[in-house]
C-alpha cells in the first residue's frame, strides 16, 4: 500500500489506479474500522488526516479524468479544510527517484518525470501561480541561480500544492495558461469550463509546455463540487 505525495500526474497508469484502489482501502480502515492494514505505515501516517485523504482522492480522479476514465467511486466529503500528514514515508525527492526506479523502460505518467530543478519548476509554475503568485518570481530566481536544489524544491512544491488557492490568484493562473491555447477558440467565462477548455486544447495541439503542467489536473478539484465529464472508460 502506497499513497503518493507527489502530484499524480506523475503516476504512469498502473501507479494511477494502484493508488485509487489502496487510498479506497485504506479510508474503509480508517472510516469502517477494517483490520486489514490497520498497522500499516501510511494507515497510521493517513488516520488523524482524513480530510487531507479526501483531497487526495480528488486529485487522483480529477488526473484520471484528465485521462479520459469517467470515476464513480465517490468517498464522502469532509467540510473542514484539510489537515495534511506531517510527515512522510519516503520524502518527496526519494519518491520522484522511487518511480525513476519503476518506469525504467516503460511507459510514464502524464507528466514526464523531472530530471533536474528546471524541468521540476516548469511543472509545477502554474499549480504555484494559483496560490502564491509572488512566490513564482522568488523560486523562478532560486531555480535560474541555482540557489535552491531539486530536494529543496520538491519538497516546497509539495507543501504549496496541498494549499487551497484563492479564486483571483487562480483564475490568473488559468488566464496565463489560455495565453497559450487561445488562438483555437473563445475563452468561456466559468474557471471550470476555462480548464477543461485549456486542456482540450492543450491535448488536440500538442502544446507540451501546457500537457505535463501540474495545474492541468490537480486545479480541477477547486473549481467544481463533483468532477463531471464525458470520458469513456469506468473505475
Amino acid at each position: 500500500m502506497r499513497i503518493w505525495d507527489v502530484d499524480p500526474g506523475y503516476l504512469d497508469r498502473k501507479r494511477l489506479l494502484a493508488e485509487h484502489q489502496e487510498l479506497h482501502g485504506l479510508y474503509n480502515v480508517v472510516v469502517l474500522g477494517k483490520k486489514g492494514f490497520a498497522n500499516h505505515p501510511e494507515t497510521m501516517r493517513w488516520r488523524p488526516n482524513l480530510s487531507a485523504l479526501v483531497a487526495r482522492h480528488a486529485c487522483l480522479v480529477h488526473e484520471m479524468i484528465l485521462r479520459g476514465y469517467r470515476h464513480q467511486s465517490p468517498l464522502d466529503r469532509v467540510e473542514s479544510p484539510p489537515v495534511w500528514p506531517d510527515g512522510y514515508i519516503d520524502l518527496p525527492f526519494q519518491q520522484f527517484l522511487l518511480l525513476e526506479g519503476k518506469y525504467a523502460g516503460k511507459d510514464v505518467g502524464r507528466i514526464p518525470l523531472p530530471g533536474n530543478t528546471q524541468t521540476l519548476w516548469a511543472q509545477n509554475k502554474y499549480s504555484v501561480m494559483a496560490r502564491q503568485p509572488n512566490r513564482v518570481r522568488l523560486i523562478g530566481q532560486a531555480v535560474a541561480e541555482g540557489s535552491i536544489d531539486f530536494k529543496a524544491l520538491a519538497a516546497e512544491l509539495v507543501l504549496v500544492l496541498r494549499q487551497i488557492p484563492r479564486e483571483g490568484h487562480l483564475v490568473n493562473a488559468l488566464d496565463h495558461m489560455w495565453g497559450y491555447v487561445s488562438q483555437w477558440d473563445k475563452r468561456p467565462a466559468k474557471p471550470s469550463l476555462l480548464l477543461a477548455l485549456i486542456g482540450k486544447l492543450a491535448l488536440a495541439n500538442q502544446i507540451t509546455y501546457l500537457i505535463h503542467s501540474t495545474a492541468l489536473g490537480e486545479l480541477a478539484r477547486f473549481l467544481e463540487n463533483q468532477p463531471s465529464d464525458n470520458a469513456v472508460n469506468t473505475l
